[in-house]
């Protein structure tokens, strides 16, 4: 089953924009294996938009390789993904032209479809920009999930239609294994914050199989790149970074992994945080409590193995104390029962808590546990 828990992996969108070819992708290839990525569950390289000519193939109608970019055709590429245990991902657009104006895949879904699987995709982004105006998004989406259940390889459907049509209604039935619920993410805190809030009625929708995606990674741009705008602090990362693991979003790197630093690594590799986001059940967060339109938020998520992820998420720019009442999760005082918590960040004990959780979390800050049920 594809996508049985979310997907992991490297886009190259946010940093490079249209600035990709051969060589940095081979050199990203190595280094997610190098430092760890890949053993940690980034298994997918990704390439975005602005990979091919300007027009079709005349002879074949094929959409071909960048010639400058990519001078040994894409499956030259694919071929080297593939030799370093990585899986590789490509990108369309269900449009008559993609967003950066490549050719899009209407009306040539089924060709495009065998094209990539020549090209040796395991995974294909399909975005939403230049449709013609009677197509909506089930019709477009349907017509391409056929066609890669028809191109005779396991292809991972990644559906990013920004959240229109309500898409988290249906696209589950269309076949996609994930799909985007939202606009696209910048390199600000504000973006991660706007973002995780405009999906806190539609996490329920996501479970295995098929997963919400509320954009790619910016945790190490620090301004740099294709979406920088003002940049993050590291607090600010750690933050975004564990919003998206509690809520099982896929988890796309989207900085420079050449140039990634310790702190950024760490965090991306933290297996507390990846064990929250792969836990094999997917279920969505709890939220237990919701202050300040979305600014102060309490999430619980119910894990395998009766473990439970516990979030306090202080979104807002003021320091604020925080408590959590366990009885809104389920354990009344009278229960004789607590939680023992585990700091997710920092691996540290924190010993049993009864009652309620009580935290003062800084501005842009989060306090994430794993917990388990013990005797008080």
């Amino acid at each position: 089953m594809l996508s049985r828990t979310p997907p992991m992996g490297f886009n190259t969108w946010n940093t490079f924009g249209e600035n990709i070819n051969d060589e940095m992708i081979r050199q990203t290839a190595d280094k997610m294996v190098e430092l760890g990525l890949r053993d940690a569950g980034y298994e997918y390289l990704v390439i975005d938009d602005c990979w091919s000519e300007k027009e079709r193939d005349e002879a074949t109608g094929k959409i071909i390789p960048d010639h400058v970019k990519f001078p040994n055709g894409m499956k030259a590429v694919s071929d080297y993904v593939h030799s370093k245990g990585l899986k590789f991902g490509m990108y369309s657009c269900a449009g008559v032209r993609t967003c950066a104006d490549y050719p899009g895949s209407f009306d040539h879904e089924f060709l495009d479809a065998r094209t990539f699987a020549e090209y040796g995709a395991d995974f294909l982004k399909y975005d939403f920009c230049n449709k013609p105006e009677y197509a909506d998004g089930p019709l477009l989406y349907k017509r391409m999930s056929m066609a890669l259940k028809s191109c005779g390889r396991e292809i991972l459907f990644s559906a990013c239609n920004w959240g229109c049509d309500e898409v988290n209604t249906w696209i589950r039935s269309v076949g996609a294994h994930m799909y985007r619920s939202t606009g696209d993410i910048n390199d600000s805190f504000r973006s991660v914050r706007d973002l995780f809030i405009s999906q806190l009625d539609h996490y329920a929708y996501s479970a295995p199989g098929c997963f919400n995606d509320i954009d790619m990674l910016i945790a190490g741009m620090y301004a740099e790149g294709n979406v920088g705008a003002g940049g993050c602090t590291d607090t600010e990362y750690k933050t975004h970074f564990a919003l998206w693991c509690i809520a099982s979003s896929p988890l796309m790197i989207g900085c420079d992994i050449r140039k990634i630093n310790d702190t950024t690594l760490n965090l991306l590799k933290n297996k507390n945080l990846i064990r929250i986001n792969q836990d094999e059940e997917g279920r969505p967060p709890m939220i237990v409590f919701n202050h300040d339109e979305g600014r102060r938020l309490g999430l619980v998520k119910v894990l395998s193995d009766n473990e439970f992820a516990v979030m306090l998420a202080n979104l807002s720019d003021s320091p604020c104390g925080m408590h959590m009442w366990l009885e809104d999760i389920g354990l009344p005082a009278a229960a004789g029962k607590g939680l023992r918590l585990k700091d997710a960040f920092t691996d540290e004990d924190r010993g049993v808590i009864k009652e309620k959780l009580c935290q003062e979390v800084a501005p842009h800050d989060c306090a994430l546990y794993l917990a388990k049920l013990a005797d008080v």
